[in-house]
Protein backbone atom coordinates (compact mmCIF):
# COMPACT_ATOMS: atom_id res chain seq x y z
CA UNK A 1 0.00 0.00 0.00
CA UNK A 2 1.14 3.40 -0.82
CA UNK A 3 0.67 6.45 1.82
CA UNK A 4 -3.04 7.79 0.26
CA UNK A 5 -3.52 4.09 0.54
CA UNK A 6 -2.83 3.13 4.32
CA UNK A 7 -4.06 6.61 5.06
CA UNK A 8 -7.41 6.13 3.44
CA UNK A 9 -7.80 2.53 5.03
CA UNK A 10 -6.73 3.12 8.91
CA UNK A 11 -8.98 6.05 8.90
CA UNK A 12 -12.21 4.64 6.99
CA UNK A 13 -11.24 1.13 9.63
CA UNK A 14 -11.50 3.77 12.35
CA UNK A 15 -14.52 5.63 10.99
CA UNK A 16 -16.13 1.96 11.17
CA UNK A 17 -14.82 1.29 14.41
CA UNK A 18 -16.63 4.49 16.05
CA UNK A 19 -19.77 3.51 14.67
CA UNK A 20 -19.78 0.12 15.56
CA UNK A 21 -18.52 1.45 19.18
CA UNK A 22 -21.78 3.00 19.15
CA UNK A 23 -23.56 -0.03 19.29
CA UNK A 24 -21.68 -2.87 20.80
CA UNK A 25 -20.93 -0.69 23.65
CA UNK A 26 -24.70 -0.68 24.64
CA UNK A 27 -25.17 -3.75 24.19
CA UNK A 28 -24.18 -5.88 27.70
CA UNK A 29 -26.04 -3.65 29.49
CA UNK A 30 -29.12 -1.77 27.49
CA UNK A 31 -31.75 -4.43 28.94
CA UNK A 32 -30.88 -3.52 32.35
CA UNK A 33 -30.95 0.28 31.79
CA UNK A 34 -34.14 0.48 29.52
CA UNK A 35 -36.26 -1.44 32.29
CA UNK A 36 -35.96 1.93 34.47
CA UNK A 37 -37.05 4.02 32.30
CA UNK A 38 -40.46 4.94 32.35
CA UNK A 39 -43.26 2.69 30.52
CA UNK A 40 -40.65 -0.14 30.20
CA UNK A 41 -42.18 -2.40 32.24
CA UNK A 42 -43.15 -4.74 29.05
CA UNK A 43 -39.86 -6.14 28.21
CA UNK A 44 -41.21 -6.42 24.34
CA UNK A 45 -40.71 -2.50 24.16
CA UNK A 46 -36.85 -2.92 25.59
CA UNK A 47 -36.25 -5.74 22.81
CA UNK A 48 -37.88 -3.16 20.34
CA UNK A 49 -35.64 -0.19 21.89
CA UNK A 50 -32.67 -2.64 21.30
CA UNK A 51 -33.80 -3.81 18.03
CA UNK A 52 -34.84 -0.55 15.88
CA UNK A 53 -31.35 0.82 15.29
CA UNK A 54 -30.86 -2.97 13.58
CA UNK A 55 -34.56 -2.16 11.38
CA UNK A 56 -33.34 1.18 10.03
CA UNK A 57 -29.83 -0.30 8.97
CA UNK A 58 -31.38 -2.67 7.16
CA UNK A 59 -34.18 -0.94 5.22
CA UNK A 60 -31.34 1.82 4.16
CA UNK A 61 -28.12 0.64 3.95
CA UNK A 62 -28.68 -0.74 0.15
CA UNK A 63 -30.58 2.63 -1.30
CA UNK A 64 -27.44 4.78 0.80
CA UNK A 65 -24.85 3.21 -0.59
CA UNK A 66 -26.88 3.80 -4.24
CA UNK A 67 -27.26 7.25 -3.53
CA UNK A 68 -23.26 7.73 -2.43
CA UNK A 69 -22.93 6.60 -6.52
CA UNK A 70 -24.52 9.53 -7.19
CA UNK A 71 -24.68 12.45 -4.57
CA UNK A 72 -20.63 11.56 -3.63
CA UNK A 73 -19.55 9.40 -0.92
CA UNK A 74 -18.73 11.91 1.81
CA UNK A 75 -21.77 13.66 1.83
CA UNK A 76 -23.77 10.83 2.51
CA UNK A 77 -21.08 9.63 5.13
CA UNK A 78 -21.13 13.29 7.12
CA UNK A 79 -25.24 12.91 6.49
CA UNK A 80 -25.21 9.54 8.21
CA UNK A 81 -22.77 10.82 10.79
CA UNK A 82 -24.80 13.27 11.74
CA UNK A 83 -27.92 11.27 12.02
CA UNK A 84 -26.10 8.92 14.23
CA UNK A 85 -24.72 11.58 16.83
CA UNK A 86 -28.48 12.99 16.86
CA UNK A 87 -29.85 9.91 17.39
CA UNK A 88 -27.14 9.40 20.66
CA UNK A 89 -28.33 12.35 21.97
CA UNK A 90 -31.84 11.91 21.92
CA UNK A 91 -30.87 8.62 23.77
CA UNK A 92 -28.65 10.18 26.33
CA UNK A 93 -31.70 12.25 26.79
CA UNK A 94 -34.85 9.81 27.19
CA UNK A 95 -36.41 9.30 30.01
CA UNK A 96 -39.22 7.03 28.70
CA UNK A 97 -39.00 4.02 26.77
CA UNK A 98 -40.51 5.63 23.58
CA UNK A 99 -37.99 8.49 23.35
CA UNK A 100 -35.29 5.73 23.39
CA UNK A 101 -36.46 3.75 20.98
CA UNK A 102 -37.27 7.01 19.03
CA UNK A 103 -32.91 7.54 19.35
CA UNK A 104 -32.37 4.19 18.61
CA UNK A 105 -34.08 4.49 14.94
CA UNK A 106 -32.11 7.79 14.40
CA UNK A 107 -28.90 6.20 15.33
CA UNK A 108 -29.83 3.02 12.88
CA UNK A 109 -31.20 5.67 10.38
CA UNK A 110 -27.23 6.91 9.50
CA UNK A 111 -27.02 3.32 7.80
CA UNK A 112 -23.36 4.56 6.21
CA UNK A 113 -21.37 0.95 5.64
CA UNK A 114 -22.20 0.72 2.48
CA UNK A 115 -20.57 4.24 1.71
CA UNK A 116 -17.45 3.60 3.68
CA UNK A 117 -16.58 0.50 1.55
CA UNK A 118 -17.46 2.16 -1.65
CA UNK A 119 -15.28 4.82 -0.73
CA UNK A 120 -12.21 2.87 0.31
CA UNK A 121 -12.47 1.01 -3.24
CA UNK A 122 -12.35 4.30 -4.87
CA UNK A 123 -9.32 5.04 -2.56
CA UNK A 124 -7.67 1.94 -3.22
CA UNK A 125 -5.79 -0.17 -6.07
CA UNK A 126 -7.71 -3.62 -6.94
CA UNK A 127 -4.64 -4.87 -5.62
CA UNK A 128 -5.02 -3.99 -2.18
CA UNK A 129 -8.95 -4.19 -1.94
CA UNK A 130 -8.66 -6.98 -0.02
CA UNK A 131 -6.24 -6.07 2.23
CA UNK A 132 -7.92 -2.95 3.29
CA UNK A 133 -11.35 -4.42 3.55
CA UNK A 134 -9.77 -6.71 6.17
CA UNK A 135 -8.66 -3.46 8.27
CA UNK A 136 -12.05 -2.99 8.06
CA UNK A 137 -13.39 -6.39 9.48
CA UNK A 138 -10.75 -6.22 12.10
CA UNK A 139 -11.57 -3.07 13.61
CA UNK A 140 -14.91 -4.42 13.84
CA UNK A 141 -14.19 -7.44 15.75
CA UNK A 142 -12.06 -5.20 17.86
CA UNK A 143 -14.34 -3.24 18.75
CA UNK A 144 -17.16 -6.24 19.66
CA UNK A 145 -14.95 -7.83 22.05
CA UNK A 146 -13.55 -4.43 23.88
CA UNK A 147 -17.59 -2.86 24.16
CA UNK A 148 -18.24 -6.03 25.78
CA UNK A 149 -15.84 -5.51 28.22
CA UNK A 150 -16.19 -1.27 28.40
CA UNK A 151 -19.52 -1.55 28.20
CA UNK A 152 -20.12 -2.19 31.76
CA UNK A 153 -17.14 -0.71 33.34
CA UNK A 154 -18.46 2.85 31.38
CA UNK A 155 -21.63 2.38 32.51
CA UNK A 156 -20.71 1.81 36.10
CA UNK A 157 -18.92 5.45 35.90
CA UNK A 158 -20.91 7.69 33.19
CA UNK A 159 -24.20 5.74 33.08
CA UNK A 160 -26.01 4.14 29.83
CA UNK A 161 -26.65 7.60 28.81
CA UNK A 162 -23.33 9.08 29.20
CA UNK A 163 -22.27 5.76 27.15
CA UNK A 164 -24.96 7.79 24.36
CA UNK A 165 -23.59 11.22 24.57
CA UNK A 166 -20.24 9.81 24.30
CA UNK A 167 -21.08 7.77 21.07
CA UNK A 168 -22.81 10.88 20.00
CA UNK A 169 -19.34 12.77 20.58
CA UNK A 170 -17.34 9.77 18.85
CA UNK A 171 -19.80 10.48 16.09
CA UNK A 172 -18.83 14.20 15.67
CA UNK A 173 -15.50 13.73 15.61
CA UNK A 174 -15.54 10.93 13.28
CA UNK A 175 -17.15 13.91 10.43
CA UNK A 176 -14.00 15.92 11.69
CA UNK A 177 -12.16 12.96 10.80
CA UNK A 178 -13.38 12.32 7.25
CA UNK A 179 -13.05 15.87 6.61
CA UNK A 180 -9.46 16.48 7.59
CA UNK A 181 -7.86 12.80 7.26
CA UNK A 182 -9.78 11.14 4.80
CA UNK A 183 -8.57 12.10 1.06
CA UNK A 184 -10.90 13.00 -1.71
CA UNK A 185 -10.61 10.44 -4.50
CA UNK A 186 -9.75 11.19 -7.75
CA UNK A 187 -11.88 9.40 -9.80
CA UNK A 188 -15.14 7.63 -8.19
CA UNK A 189 -17.08 4.79 -10.00
CA UNK A 190 -19.19 1.83 -9.25
CA UNK A 191 -17.22 -0.70 -7.87
CA UNK A 192 -18.76 -4.83 -7.92
CA UNK A 193 -16.74 -6.14 -5.41
CA UNK A 194 -17.81 -3.71 -2.63
CA UNK A 195 -20.93 -2.02 -4.20
CA UNK A 196 -24.66 -3.69 -4.96
CA UNK A 197 -25.84 -3.33 -8.26
CA UNK A 198 -29.67 -3.85 -8.67
CA UNK A 199 -29.20 -5.92 -11.74
CA UNK A 200 -27.19 -8.80 -10.35
CA UNK A 201 -30.03 -9.23 -7.13
CA UNK A 202 -31.51 -11.62 -8.89
CA UNK A 203 -28.57 -13.97 -9.38
CA UNK A 204 -27.76 -13.69 -5.90
CA UNK A 205 -31.45 -14.20 -3.94
CA UNK A 206 -32.01 -17.34 -6.20
CA UNK A 207 -28.72 -18.97 -5.41
CA UNK A 208 -29.16 -21.52 -2.90
CA UNK A 209 -26.01 -21.47 -1.20
CA UNK A 210 -25.86 -17.85 -0.61
CA UNK A 211 -29.25 -18.21 0.45
CA UNK A 212 -28.32 -20.51 3.43
CA UNK A 213 -24.98 -18.26 4.43
CA UNK A 214 -27.91 -15.17 4.55
CA UNK A 215 -30.30 -17.41 6.52
CA UNK A 216 -27.22 -18.07 9.11
CA UNK A 217 -26.13 -14.60 9.44
CA UNK A 218 -29.78 -14.10 9.90
CA UNK A 219 -30.21 -16.29 12.75
CA UNK A 220 -26.61 -15.84 14.19
CA UNK A 221 -27.19 -12.06 15.06
CA UNK A 222 -31.41 -12.97 16.13
CA UNK A 223 -29.60 -15.05 18.56
CA UNK A 224 -26.80 -12.75 20.17
CA UNK A 225 -29.27 -9.80 20.57
CA UNK A 226 -32.23 -12.37 22.26
CA UNK A 227 -28.98 -13.29 24.18
CA UNK A 228 -28.22 -9.96 25.05
CA UNK A 229 -32.27 -9.39 26.46
CA UNK A 230 -31.72 -11.91 28.86
CA UNK A 231 -28.05 -12.94 30.22
CA UNK A 232 -27.75 -9.64 31.72
CA UNK A 233 -31.11 -10.17 34.00
CA UNK A 234 -29.49 -13.83 34.77
CA UNK A 235 -26.07 -12.44 35.80
CA UNK A 236 -27.90 -10.68 37.95
CA UNK A 237 -30.34 -12.66 39.27
CA UNK A 238 -28.86 -16.08 38.93
CA UNK A 239 -25.15 -15.51 39.64
CA UNK A 240 -25.44 -12.58 42.08
CA UNK A 241 -23.02 -10.63 40.19
CA UNK A 242 -23.55 -6.73 40.44
CA UNK A 243 -23.86 -5.10 36.37
CA UNK A 244 -20.74 -3.22 37.15
CA UNK A 245 -19.09 -6.99 37.34
CA UNK A 246 -20.32 -8.09 34.37
CA UNK A 247 -17.20 -7.47 32.04
CA UNK A 248 -15.56 -10.13 34.54
CA UNK A 249 -17.60 -12.40 32.82
CA UNK A 250 -17.33 -11.52 29.58
CA UNK A 251 -13.72 -10.27 28.69
CA UNK A 252 -12.43 -14.09 29.91
CA UNK A 253 -15.08 -16.01 27.43
CA UNK A 254 -14.43 -13.61 24.25
CA UNK A 255 -10.77 -13.83 24.71
CA UNK A 256 -10.66 -17.93 24.58
CA UNK A 257 -13.33 -17.23 21.94
CA UNK A 258 -10.54 -15.58 19.85
CA UNK A 259 -7.58 -17.71 20.99
CA UNK A 260 -9.58 -20.93 19.39
CA UNK A 261 -11.37 -19.08 16.62
CA UNK A 262 -7.41 -18.01 15.05
CA UNK A 263 -5.95 -21.71 14.74
CA UNK A 264 -9.64 -23.08 13.46
CA UNK A 265 -9.85 -20.70 10.62
CA UNK A 266 -5.90 -21.64 9.79
CA UNK A 267 -7.22 -24.73 9.72
CA UNK A 268 -10.10 -24.87 7.20
CA UNK A 269 -8.84 -22.35 4.65
CA UNK A 270 -4.87 -24.53 4.75
CA UNK A 271 -6.61 -27.86 4.50
CA UNK A 272 -9.93 -27.04 2.74
CA UNK A 273 -11.70 -27.55 5.39
CA UNK A 274 -13.66 -24.86 5.97
CA UNK A 275 -17.26 -26.58 5.29
CA UNK A 276 -15.88 -29.25 8.51
CA UNK A 277 -14.73 -26.19 10.55
CA UNK A 278 -18.18 -23.60 9.64
CA UNK A 279 -20.58 -26.85 10.65
CA UNK A 280 -18.61 -27.72 14.12
CA UNK A 281 -18.91 -23.86 14.67
CA UNK A 282 -22.89 -24.09 14.59
CA UNK A 283 -23.12 -27.41 16.14
CA UNK A 284 -20.97 -26.08 19.22
CA UNK A 285 -23.19 -22.74 19.02
CA UNK A 286 -26.70 -24.83 19.01
CA UNK A 287 -25.27 -26.90 22.20
CA UNK A 288 -24.82 -23.57 23.57
CA UNK A 289 -28.14 -22.21 23.14
CA UNK A 290 -29.86 -25.69 24.28
CA UNK A 291 -27.40 -25.56 27.44
CA UNK A 292 -29.15 -22.27 27.96
CA UNK A 293 -32.86 -22.94 27.65
CA UNK A 294 -32.18 -26.23 29.77
CA UNK A 295 -29.56 -25.12 32.59
CA UNK A 296 -29.18 -21.67 33.67
CA UNK A 297 -29.54 -22.26 37.60
CA UNK A 298 -25.39 -20.63 38.62
CA UNK A 299 -22.64 -19.15 37.92
CA UNK A 300 -20.61 -21.31 36.09
CA UNK A 301 -23.43 -22.89 33.50
CA UNK A 302 -24.14 -19.54 32.85
CA UNK A 303 -19.95 -19.34 31.85
CA UNK A 304 -20.08 -22.50 30.42
CA UNK A 305 -22.32 -21.61 28.18
CA UNK A 306 -21.57 -18.14 27.24
CA UNK A 307 -18.03 -20.07 26.94
CA UNK A 308 -19.10 -22.41 24.15
CA UNK A 309 -21.02 -19.69 22.60
CA UNK A 310 -18.18 -16.42 21.84
CA UNK A 311 -15.86 -19.70 20.52
CA UNK A 312 -18.65 -20.66 17.85
CA UNK A 313 -19.81 -16.89 17.36
CA UNK A 314 -15.99 -16.05 16.77
CA UNK A 315 -15.28 -19.00 14.22
CA UNK A 316 -18.73 -17.84 12.61
CA UNK A 317 -18.10 -14.69 12.33
CA UNK A 318 -14.63 -14.89 10.56
CA UNK A 319 -16.14 -17.73 8.23
CA UNK A 320 -19.40 -16.32 6.80
CA UNK A 321 -17.60 -13.50 4.97
CA UNK A 322 -14.97 -16.14 3.40
CA UNK A 323 -17.63 -18.31 2.03
CA UNK A 324 -19.69 -15.31 0.58
CA UNK A 325 -16.93 -14.48 -1.29
CA UNK A 326 -15.57 -17.52 -2.44
CA UNK A 327 -19.50 -18.63 -3.54
CA UNK A 328 -20.69 -15.38 -5.09
CA UNK A 329 -20.03 -14.56 -8.29
CA UNK A 330 -17.10 -13.12 -9.31
CA UNK A 331 -18.83 -9.97 -10.23
CA UNK A 332 -21.30 -9.69 -8.23
CA UNK A 333 -19.32 -10.20 -4.67
CA UNK A 334 -20.08 -6.27 -3.45
CA UNK A 335 -24.29 -7.62 -4.33
CA UNK A 336 -23.79 -10.57 -2.55
CA UNK A 337 -22.43 -8.54 0.50
CA UNK A 338 -24.88 -6.31 0.43
CA UNK A 339 -27.83 -9.00 0.99
CA UNK A 340 -25.87 -10.31 3.26
CA UNK A 341 -25.34 -7.20 5.24
CA UNK A 342 -29.15 -6.62 5.38
CA UNK A 343 -30.13 -10.17 6.98
CA UNK A 344 -27.55 -9.20 9.53
CA UNK A 345 -29.09 -6.09 10.40
CA UNK A 346 -32.88 -8.08 10.15
CA UNK A 347 -31.23 -10.63 12.46
CA UNK A 348 -30.17 -7.78 14.93
CA UNK A 349 -34.19 -6.07 15.20
CA UNK A 350 -35.86 -9.82 15.31
CA UNK A 351 -33.70 -10.99 17.79
CA UNK A 352 -34.29 -8.44 20.21
CA UNK A 353 -37.88 -7.75 19.61
CA UNK A 354 -38.62 -11.42 19.83
CA UNK A 355 -36.36 -12.10 22.67
CA UNK A 356 -38.04 -8.94 24.88
CA UNK A 357 -41.02 -10.68 23.84
CA UNK A 358 -40.25 -14.49 24.95
CA UNK A 359 -38.43 -13.08 27.71
CA UNK A 360 -41.58 -11.47 29.27
CA UNK A 361 -44.03 -14.23 28.93
CA UNK A 362 -42.24 -16.94 29.45
CA UNK A 363 -38.08 -16.16 30.43
CA UNK A 364 -35.12 -17.30 30.07
CA UNK A 365 -35.86 -20.79 28.94
CA UNK A 366 -38.56 -19.59 26.37
CA UNK A 367 -35.82 -16.94 24.47
CA UNK A 368 -33.30 -19.54 24.52
CA UNK A 369 -35.48 -22.27 22.97
CA UNK A 370 -36.67 -19.75 20.41
CA UNK A 371 -32.60 -19.35 19.45
CA UNK A 372 -31.77 -23.42 20.03
CA UNK A 373 -34.41 -23.86 16.99
CA UNK A 374 -33.05 -21.01 14.98
CA UNK A 375 -28.87 -22.62 15.47
CA UNK A 376 -30.57 -26.30 14.83
CA UNK A 377 -32.34 -25.15 11.59
CA UNK A 378 -29.24 -23.55 10.43
CA UNK A 379 -27.46 -26.55 11.44
CA UNK A 380 -29.71 -28.65 9.36
CA UNK A 381 -29.64 -26.29 6.30
CA UNK A 382 -25.73 -26.30 6.74
CA UNK A 383 -25.07 -30.64 6.10
CA UNK A 384 -26.03 -29.71 2.12
CA UNK A 385 -24.12 -26.66 1.76
CA UNK A 386 -21.28 -27.18 -1.41
CA UNK A 387 -17.81 -27.58 -0.14
CA UNK A 388 -16.43 -23.84 -1.35
CA UNK A 389 -14.08 -24.39 -3.65
CA UNK A 390 -10.67 -23.48 -1.95
CA UNK A 391 -9.85 -20.57 -4.19
CA UNK A 392 -9.85 -16.57 -3.53
CA UNK A 393 -10.75 -13.36 -5.01
CA UNK A 394 -8.06 -11.01 -6.83
CA UNK A 395 -8.59 -8.06 -9.17
CA UNK A 396 -6.62 -6.62 -11.76
CA UNK A 397 -7.54 -2.96 -13.90
CA UNK A 398 -7.40 -3.10 -17.15
CA UNK A 399 -6.76 0.05 -18.21
CA UNK A 400 -8.75 3.45 -18.83
CA UNK A 401 -7.87 3.62 -22.50
CA UNK A 402 -8.78 -0.46 -23.16
CA UNK A 403 -11.12 -0.77 -26.06
CA UNK A 404 -10.93 -4.63 -26.27
CA UNK A 405 -14.01 -7.49 -25.95
CA UNK A 406 -14.95 -7.97 -22.16
CA UNK A 407 -15.91 -11.27 -23.27
CA UNK A 408 -13.02 -12.21 -24.96
CA UNK A 409 -10.76 -11.44 -22.19
CA UNK A 410 -12.55 -13.26 -19.68
CA UNK A 411 -12.63 -16.38 -21.83
CA UNK A 412 -8.77 -16.08 -22.11
CA UNK A 413 -8.41 -15.17 -18.52
CA UNK A 414 -11.14 -18.03 -17.63
CA UNK A 415 -8.37 -20.58 -19.63
CA UNK A 416 -5.29 -19.81 -17.80
CA UNK A 417 -4.10 -22.52 -15.38
CA UNK A 418 -5.50 -21.96 -11.38
CA UNK A 419 -8.50 -19.89 -12.75
CA UNK A 420 -11.99 -20.80 -11.44
CA UNK A 421 -14.07 -17.97 -12.70
CA UNK A 422 -13.11 -14.68 -14.59
CA UNK A 423 -15.21 -11.88 -15.41
CA UNK A 424 -14.39 -8.57 -17.25
CA UNK A 425 -16.75 -5.48 -16.03
CA UNK A 426 -15.68 -2.38 -18.72
CA UNK A 427 -17.77 0.03 -16.19
CA UNK A 428 -15.16 -0.92 -13.53
CA UNK A 429 -11.98 -1.20 -15.54
CA UNK A 430 -11.27 -4.18 -13.68
CA UNK A 431 -10.68 -8.07 -14.44
CA UNK A 432 -12.08 -10.27 -11.25
CA UNK A 433 -10.96 -13.42 -10.68
CA UNK A 434 -11.32 -16.39 -8.33
CA UNK A 435 -7.99 -18.43 -8.32
CA UNK A 436 -6.65 -21.50 -6.35
CA UNK A 437 -4.98 -20.74 -3.24
CA UNK A 438 -2.24 -22.65 -4.54
CA UNK A 439 -2.19 -23.22 -8.61
CA UNK A 440 -2.49 -20.03 -10.28
CA UNK A 441 -0.08 -18.29 -12.06
CA UNK A 442 -0.05 -14.81 -11.18
CA UNK A 443 2.40 -13.67 -13.82
CA UNK A 444 0.62 -15.48 -16.68
CA UNK A 445 -2.71 -13.33 -15.49
CA UNK A 446 -0.72 -10.12 -15.41
CA UNK A 447 0.86 -11.29 -19.01
CA UNK A 448 -2.12 -11.71 -20.12
CA UNK A 449 -4.12 -8.35 -18.91
CA UNK A 450 -1.15 -6.31 -20.23
CA UNK A 451 -0.81 -8.02 -23.75
CA UNK A 452 -4.19 -6.33 -24.23
CA UNK A 453 -3.36 -2.94 -24.45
Amino acid sequence: MNSLELRASLGLAGIYALRMLGMFLILPVFAIYAQTLHGADNHTLIGLALGSYGLTQALLQLPLGMLSDRIGRKKVIYGGLVLFAIGSFVAAGAHDIVTLTIGRVIQGSGAISAAITALLADLTREENRTRAMAMIGMSIGTTFAVSLVAGPLLAQYIGVNGIFALTGVLSLAALVGVWLIIPDPAISRFHSDTEANTKRLPAVLKNPQLLRLNYGIFALHAAQMAMFVTIPFALIKTAGLDKAHHWEVYLPVTVIGFLLMVPAIIYGEKKSKLKQVFIAAIAIMTVAQLGMALALDSFWQIVVWLGLYFIAFNILEATLPSLISKIAPADAKGTAIGVYNTAQSFGLFMGAAAGGWLYGHYGAAGVFGFTSVLMASWLLASFSMQAPQAVRSVMFHIGEDWRGSPQQLSQQLSALTGVSEAVVVLEDRVAYLKVSQQTWDEAAVKQLIQATY
